[in-house]
């Protein structure tokens, strides 16, 4: 399975379904972390991709952001107060960029696919990859972080 797969589109339910925390640290979830890290190199400007987006409901997720890569498994975030508001995408919401508010800095604690305690800390553009890809984890969309007027503007330009 560790070639590139096809993303799901907001729409699918899976989106919408609560990850499974990984138990078993074997192949099967290296070879979906590969799977991972090729989808996401697959196109220009991914940044990071979450198991969900796969869809399998697993607790992994991969980023590539400004020269650092790498991968969690069964992620935890400490957000810090400081917000900024960006313009975030979504690989599942092709060719929407919307303006979104996400803490600047984050420490991301998890384990890699071996099952080895990994902590990132993570400021700016790699911060937002990493809460925008536990959202989804944890079955939650970055619209859901829209207030409802702009929700529904977010949505008309989905179509």
């Amino acid at each position: 399975m560790s070639s590139v797969q096809p993303i799901r589109l907001f729409a699918d339910p899976v989106l919408r379904t609560v990850a499974s925390p990984v138990t078993d640290f074997d192949r099967s979830l290296r070879e979906l972390v590969k799977s991972l890290q090729a989808t996401t190199r697959a196109g220009a400007g991914r940044a990071g991709l979450a198991a969900p987006q796969l869809g399998v409901p697993l607790r992994v997720l991969v980023f590539e952001v400004e020269g650092r890569s790498g991968h969690l498994v069964n992620p935890r975030l400490e957000a810090s107060p400081r917000t900024i508001v960006a313009d975030e995408a979504c690989l599942s919401a092709p060719g929407v960029w919307w303006p979104l508010e996400r803490s600047y800095s984050v420490v991301a604690k998890g384990r890699d696919m071996y099952g080895k305690p990994v902590t990132i800390r993570a400021l700016g553009m790699l911060a937002r990859v990493l809460q925008h890809e536990v959202d989804h984890l944890d079955g939650v969309l970055f619209s859901d972080h829209l207030p409802a007027d702009e929700r529904e503007r977010f949505f008309a330009a989905l179509t």
